[in-house]
């Protein structure tokens, strides 16, 4: 699955982007993301598959044991579920 931010959401990240705040317009709560979350939606790009996000935070976090894609695969579940993020087109699920 390929994701992209929805066209709907509005965000506010703190320099260097360590913090990302984000409001869908339709919502009434933003949602602030840090450190790997913070990572995943900046890698959220609309080209990187989830397989190639879930790789780059392996690397970057030192996950040997693989114990990260079911925290991923889930954490991207919920940006979804709150309309945050959105499949790319033609990625299908």
């Amino acid at each position: 699955m390929i994701w992209h931010h929805s066209g709907h959401v509005a965000q506010v990240c703190t320099k260097p982007r360590a913090r990302v705040a984000l409001l869908h317009l339709d919502a009434t709560q933003p949602v602030v993301l840090e450190g790997p979350a913070a990572v995943i939606w900046d890698l959220i790009d609309g080209q990187r598959s989830e397989r190639e996000i879930l790789a780059e935070l392996e690397i970057t976090f030192e996950d040997q044991a693989g114990q990260m894609q079911a925290q991923v695969e889930g954490f991207l579940a919920s940006l979804e579920a709150q309309r945050l993020i959105e499949a790319a087109p033609g990625a299908g699920h």
